[in-house]
């Protein structure tokens, strides 16, 4: 699912609210959920999972095209771990 779709569903969901206004929620749930893990904080949405952020150690890599070894510095990368009632309501 995308973003317009679910911002799409919400609004035939909810015909009361106007279409603009549930594109700038959904738009400002990401953003905060984009500052939270910026800043290094986890973002935990009961019933549904955690974003956090998890550290890529440096290590060596090979070029495939090359062959040549490469250094791939330290990183830092976005992880969802699915929270219970989620996996329960996937797995039924």
């Amino acid at each position: 699912m995308t973003k317009s779709e679910l911002i799409e569903r919400i609004s035939k969901a909810n015909p009361h609210l106007y279409h603009t206004d549930i594109e700038r929620i959904v738009t400002t749930i990401f953003g905060e959920i984009s500052n939270a893990l910026s800043a290094g904080n986890r973002v935990e949405l009961r019933g549904f999972g955690v974003f956090s952020v998890r550290t890529r150690k440096p290590r060596k890599a090979r070029n495939p095209k090359t062959g040549a070894s490469v250094s791939v510095e330290e990183k830092h990368v976005p992880f969802f771990k699915a929270g219970k009632m989620l996996k329960k309501r996937i797995n039924n």
